[in-house]
């Protein structure tokens, strides 16, 4: 009886802290970074620009939140979703085409990264731990593929893992340039440079 009132003050932050960051999400999709404010923010969470301050320290490291959740989402969304698509690539080229739906959240995205490679931003060790980890999680589904054979000659998993990220953050950049390009189509292209075919007949237990 006394734990589960115990847990009461943690779940109400919990709930707080997401409402806030749902709050944010909407406001930076919205305005971008520099059109929203604290205070829209705190006005759209139903709470006082207090209260978001108490919660998160300035709009940076609320910025750092939002994307975090999306990143979040997006590596729960992919566990689910990936095995019933047909291919790595058909996943990641809808991942693309959401992105494109919050244009503002990309651009966001793609700001914060790089400036996230100063080492005394306060959004550096949350990319540095991202990106090892999807480089990591990535080289691992690769070596799988490499036991099946169809990786190409000379192309080690863990350099498949470091193009593929870079690929994927170029196109998005391209496209923030000019939203009339297709960058799901080149995607595909560049998985089938990377991933051969599955041999007909062959068994992956072979040894």
């Amino acid at each position: 009886m006394d734990r589960t009132k115990a847990r009461g003050p943690y779940a109400k932050t919990a709930a707080r802290r997401a409402g806030i960051i749902r709050a944010a999400r909407d406001s930076f999709a919205e305005h971008g970074y520099e059109g929203a404010s604290l205070r829209d923010i705190a006005k759209r969470a139903g709470i006082t620009h207090a209260a978001v301050l108490h919660h998160f320290e300035n709009k940076d490291e609320l910025l750092t939140a939002v994307l975090a959740q999306r990143d979040d989402e997006e590596w729960e969304r992919g566990f689910a979703e990936a095995g019933a698509l047909d291919s790595p690539a058909q996943y990641l080229g809808e991942l693309l085409r959401r992105h494109q739906e919050t244009p503002e959240l990309m651009r966001l995205w793609a700001e914060l990264s790089a400036s996230a490679s100063r080492p005394d931003h306060p959004a550096r060790a949350y990319f540095v731990d991202r990106n090892e980890r999807v480089r990591s999680y990535t080289a691992g589904v690769l070596r799988e593929r490499e036991a099946q054979g169809r990786l190409p000659e000379g192309l080690d998993p863990d350099s498949a893992a470091a193009l593929l990220q870079a690929v994927l953050h170029g196109l998005q950049t391209q496209w923030l340039l000019n939203q009339e390009l297709d960058i799901v189509k080149p995607l595909h292209r560049f998985f089938d440079l990377i991933l051969l075919p599955v041999e007909r007949g062959r068994s992956t237990d072979t040894p």
